[in-house]
């Protein structure tokens, strides 16, 4: 049941992290971060805002809980039948209804923004695959976020970066590798690497069935490593039937210090870093060359993270430019996130 910009089921907005894990009782806190935990085995995704206090839950898709409005279920509904419901509801309590950044219905009012997914389901071969079915979930926010629930930025969970001089100091060889670590390399290998560390979570997926992927159908194929004690996580890719080092990403707040050319990439202002980057490169022949690879500058969309961002290896074509503040160049490896800092102001990073 949601009570809108008040909780939802056994939530609160307002919880601390310590309430919001008794409250879910039974279930394990999942590679989680300072600005959100994730509940896999629920389907709840739960985010923090300044304090950290909780500021918004997203109920998966596919495996999220049912949530109820007014007598109307948010989840897993076929979107045209739940948009038709939910503005029936909304004219009835005057509430406005926009479409948001995905084109979903989204209610401030309620504090309620819906979000579609493709179902998935078990093939007669018995692996699993995407079906043309699309379903909902839902982000459910309170009312600090409430004027903009697909916008808000999560909090960093009161964590302030470490100083420059308590970071290891790692080296960037474009296209090559970062610090100890070599694109290529096994998991193992990486771990060896990161003088043993074991992963603190892993992550990864059931690959759709596909002629040219390696991977077997409906096996579980490991996609990264997250190593919270070193600060870095190792992203995995299928060249062969076997993962290897595809990327790393370094945390912004207490990853390594990453220097590429003698600029510092990691917990920086990551205009200062836009800028020393700026400047290296129009050093360059041609203003935008080096090491003989094109470089290109791309926008990226300013959405905060506690992440720095990552290289990437060789078969790696181009940047993987995703939803993340900052900037990428192709050619280097290059792309740099920001993440908001607990006392104030941006921390920049990149490995």
């Amino acid at each position: 049941m949601l009570d809108p910009l008040v909780g939802v089921g056994p939530l609160r907005f307002g919880m601390v992290a310590g309430e919001v894990q008794t409250a879910l009782t039974g279930s394990a806190d999942d590679t989680s971060s300072g600005s959100q935990g994730h509940y896999r085995d629920l389907g709840v995704t739960v985010f923090y805002g300044p304090g950290p206090r909780l500021v918004a839950v997203e109920v998966d898709a596919l495996d999220g809980p049912s949530v109820r409005l007014r007598g109307v279920e948010l989840i897993a509904r076929v979107p045209s039948e739940l948009r038709a419901d939910l503005l029936g509801l909304a004219e009835e309590e005057e509430a406005a209804v926009r479409a948001n950044r995905h084109g979903d219905p989204e209610v401030p009012a309620w504090g309620v923004s819906i979000r579609a997914a493709h179902e998935w389901e078990v093939a007669a071969e018995g692996h699993i695959q995407r079906t043309s079915r699309a379903i909902t979930g839902a982000l459910l926010v309170g009312p600090e976020p409430a004027g903009d629930p697909q916008g808000f930025e999560p909090d960093s969970g009161g964590r302030s970066a470490a100083p420059d001089r308590e970071r290891a100091r790692w080296g960037c060889m474009p296209l090559e590798g970062v610090g100890p670590l070599r694109f290529g390399m096994s998991p193992a290998e990486v771990a060896a690497a990161l003088g043993g560390a074991e992963p603190s979570a892993r992550q990864g997926y059931f690959p759709e069935t596909w002629p040219w992927l390696p991977v077997e159908a409906g096996q579980w194929s490991l996609s990264a490593d997250v190593f919270g004690t070193v600060g870095v996580t190792a992203h995995y890719a299928y060249w062969s039937k076997v993962p290897v080092l595809g990327a790393v990403t370094v945390d912004a707040f207490a990853g390594p210090q990453v220097v590429f050319e003698g600029i510092r990439l990691i917990g920086r202002p990551v205009s200062e870093v836009d800028a020393e980057l700026d400047r290296y490169f129009e050093t360059q022949e041609d203003g935008w060359r080096s090491r003989g690879s094109r470089l290109c500058r791309l926008p990226v969309q300013a959405v905060p993270t506690a992440e720095a961002s990552a290289p990437f290896g060789p078969g790696s074509p181009g940047t993987s430019v995703g939803p993340h503040p900052g900037c990428a160049f192709a050619g280097v490896g290059c792309s740099l996130r920001v993440g908001a800092q607990a006392s104030g102001g941006w921390q920049g990073g990149h490995a």
